[in-house]
């Protein structure tokens, strides 16, 4: 969850209600269209222009190889899901891989193609994939679709669907134990504040209560029973610890709290 705000003078509200799929999909394509510019800027450096990291920890997937190993990576067919700007898929097409960089925000696309690529940018929907069955070897997602979607199974099939048989999937979200506490990084951030088993949405609204940001929680537990459910069979799950290198204080992630909890948790599926 990141800090509200403020947009043509207002401050959107921060609640837990219920959002729906269409809801919460109209409200993160609008943020991120906003937010994009201001995304990239405070972010750009530590993700690099083709980089793959896996989360605020800073994994990379250079050491992680959650993916597989880089040398056989050359000549896969590989989607990137919530790609942003395309970091990651820049890295995989500079190890000869075959990426598509897919988001639903127009402008993190922009982003994109002002870095620059030769693959191919789609903005589309993550639980609607513009693509036939079996197109993909592997797919990937760092911090994207899976935290934003009211039903991330409709994701997960959607993945399951365009990948071959024996392809991979490997997606990054917020570990799920980060929402009972505060995202605050100093001291007051080390509290529980509220039940992890609430799963009820953290929505940002405007004055008339439509939301203009939307993030759906699950427990680790939902996270396992919905990878299983989309016929996926998960065959590891990491959860970074935080290194000594990383001096990085954004939100409510600091070296303080992340050598205490964890932050990112890290699912690595594959299709039978």
């Amino acid at each position: 969850m990141h800090e509200p705000e403020g947009s043509d003078g207002f401050e959107p509200e921060a609640t837990r209600r219920d959002a729906d799929v269409t809801e919460s999909a109209r409200a993160n394509r609008g943020w991120w269209d906003r937010n994009a510019d201001e995304y990239q800027i405070e972010h750009g450096t530590f993700l690099g222009d083709d980089r793959f990291v896996w989360g605020p920890e800073g994994l990379d997937e250079v050491e992680a190889e959650l993916l597989g190993p880089s040398e056989e990576l050359k000549g896969k067919a590989v989607l990137e899901i919530g790609a942003g700007a395309a970091q990651c898929a820049r890295w995989l097409a500079a190890q000869g891989a075959r990426p598509v960089a897919l988001d639903l925000s127009h402008r993190q696309l922009q982003h994109a193609l002002r870095i620059g690529g030769s693959f191919p940018l789609v903005c589309a929907d993550a639980g609607a994939l513009p693509f036939a069955d079996g197109s993909f070897d592997l797919a990937c997602s760092a911090y994207g679709a899976l935290p934003f979607v009211a039903d991330p199974r409709l994701v997960l099939r959607e993945v399951h669907r365009v990948l071959r048989p024996g392809g991979r999937f490997v997606f990054s979200v917020t570990h799920p134990i980060r929402w009972a506490f505060p995202d605050e990084p100093g001291p007051e951030g080390l509290s529980v504040s509220s039940s992890y088993f609430d799963r009820t949405p953290y929505v940002e609204q405007d004055e008339r209560g439509r939301a203009v940001y939307v993030e759906h929680h699950r427990t680790l537990g939902d996270r396992v029973r919905d990878i299983a459910a989309s016929g996926f069979r998960l065959v590891d799950l990491v959860e970074p610890e935080w290194p000594a290198w990383n001096t990085s204080e954004w939100g409510g992630w600091s070296p303080l709290r992340g050598n205490l909890i964890p932050g990112t948790a890290i699912f690595v599926c594959e299709r039978d």
